[in-house]
């Protein structure tokens, strides 16, 4: 496997209240930092009410983001494909590589929330079964091997070719993958990416090899493969010096987040409201799994390596952005992941660490050897050699009397 890629996933979730213009504005300045920073992807979400979530368009938003950086990864996570023709959403997606520079990644799921689904007239048990479908004309239109001819009864296509493939070999996809293996069965059947987005919890933690092993098994089915460097993992981390200055950034934030949207917007499943702020980060501290980090880059270092550990190894971990900070802290919090927690595992430092290690060894015996010349040089084992000065003032070792000139014994 390839070296893990690190990223960010932005729903986003801001709340409610500032204007929509600086949030827009903000969230660009953001994808900026990343790209600066050096992070390898930032997927972006579609989504269409709840008031916490404001981008219903991600590749209109990752072609602005596209002018404004240079080399992160742009990808759409997720594009609801039960709320759009296959033609035009696969259309768009090839749009943005060609904007992007060949940086596009296309993300597909069913639709996060049933609100959406409701205000489209959208039954929501069947939008896994639109994605799959959509899903696999859009496959058919990227390969562009031969017109697409498809009904159904909700979208059609008669003898439809795209006009412009992929500036990219291949375009990558992936599929959104939560509670339900549905979206890992997709992967492995169309041999494509997956997107693990609610391993955030213990239970969906230590659910994460069972999931592999959807899209291992569906692939093999379909006659596919799949790979774990195309899968990716959601976590939640904030990064501060210590971990109580990472505490007390967020704990206002993370107190709003989940009463007023987590519980009360979402009603995630599990989520509860909380009388104070202390509680929930006393609870979130007690329940911290591999996917939750409010510490220091040492204990992302070490959630990450349990992560691997537990799921058996994934190509990138991707962080959740959030507001649970002010934006000074935020921007800090990915700052420091990036100087400190990356390296670690893209092996960066690891050279440098072994040329310190290596200079002090030998600095270490240098030292040694010195002393134990010190030591004989001033160890009075004999008298000197008589020294005699020479005419320009430097000292010499007097040469020995000649045999002929010592006196002859009586």
């Amino acid at each position: 496997m390839t070296r893990l890629r690190f990223g960010a996933f932005l729903a986003p979730h801001h709340p409610v209240g500032e204007h929509p213009l600086h949030l827009f504005r903000r969230d660009l300045a953001f994808a900026s930092h990343l790209d600066r920073m050096g992070f390898d992807e930032l997927w972006v979400g579609e989504h269409h009410s709840s008031g916490w979530e404001t981008i219903g368009s991600p590749e209109m938003f990752l072609a602005a983001a596209s002018q404004i950086t240079n080399r992160i990864g742009l990808g759409t996570g997720v594009v609801s494909l039960p709320y759009h023709h296959p033609f035009t959403a696969a259309q768009r997606m090839v749009q943005l590589d060609y904007m992007s520079g060949g940086r596009a990644i296309f993300g597909t799921g069913p639709g996060a929330l049933q609100s959406d689904a409701r205000m489209f007239g959208i039954d929501s048990l069947v939008q896994r079964d639109r994605q799959d479908e959509a899903l696999g004309v859009i496959v058919r239109l990227l390969e562009g091997k031969e017109p697409v001819t498809h009904e159904c009864e909700w979208f059609s296509l008669q003898d439809a070719r795209l006009q412009l493939l992929p500036l990219q070999e291949k375009l990558p996809l992936a599929a959104a993958s939560s509670i339900s293996p549905s979206g890992m069965k997709l992967a492995g059947k169309y041999g494509i990416g997956a997107i693990s987005i609610a391993s955030a919890s213990s239970s969906g933690l230590q659910a994460l090899p069972t999931q592999w092993s959807f899209a291992e098994e569906a692939a093999a089915e379909h006659g596919k493969t799949v790979s774990r460097a195309d899968w990716r993992i959601t976590m939640f981390w904030h990064i501060a010096e210590t971990r109580q200055q990472a505490q007390d950034e967020v704990i206002q934030g993370m107190y709003k987040w989940n009463n007023d949207y987590k519980t009360t917007v979402l009603a995630f499943p599990g989520a509860r409201l909380y009388d104070n702020p202390e509680e929930l980060m006393a609870d979130t501290l007690a329940e911290a799994s591999a996917t939750t980090v409010i510490g220091t880059p040492d204990d992302a270092i070490a959630a990450i390596r349990k992560l691997q550990d537990i799921s058996g190894g994934v190509g990138a971990v991707l962080g959740f952005a959030h507001d649970w900070a002010n934006r000074e802290a935020t921007l800090r919090s990915w700052e420091l992941f990036a100087r400190y927690v990356v390296p670690e595992f893209s092996g960066h430092t690891r050279s440098l660490r072994e040329s310190a290690l290596d200079v002090a060894a030998t600095a270490s015996c240098t030292r040694a050897a010195r002393q134990r010349r010190s030591w004989r040089r001033f160890r009075p084992i004999h008298a000197p050699p008589p020294r005699w000065r020479s005419p320009r003032g430097r000292w010499r070792r007097r040469p020995a009397a000649k045999a002929s000139a010592l006196p002859r014994p009586a």
